[in-house]
């Protein structure tokens, strides 16, 4: 199986807590060498964001638990690159 070099999710997540929490949460995943999280839009209660996640092989199921235990949700996995390098832009 190939391992996992980049990610991009889709995630609705609650205002509270910051962006910058869950970076640095992410950030501290085994494996993982950058994140970026961009807000898209901001509702009353929740904000759609965009989490770009670049490493060297990391797990999904980490990044998962941490993005559920700040109450915010996948809503779809727009991106993945596996291998020995990331494809494209």
């Amino acid at each position: 199986m190939g391992v996992v070099k980049l990610m991009v999710l889709d995630v609705l997540k609650p205002h509270e807590p910051s962006i910058l929490d869950m970076a640095r949460k992410l950030g501290s995943v085994k494996g993982v060498e950058g994140v970026d999280v961009t807000i898209m839009s901001v509702d009353r209660k929740v904000e759609t964001a965009k989490i770009t996640i670049e490493g060297t092989d990391f797990m999904y199921d980490s990044l998962l638990k941490i993005i559920n235990d700040y109450g915010a949700t996948v809503k779809s996995i727009d991106r993945v690159s596996t291998g020995k390098k990331v494809v494209g832009s």
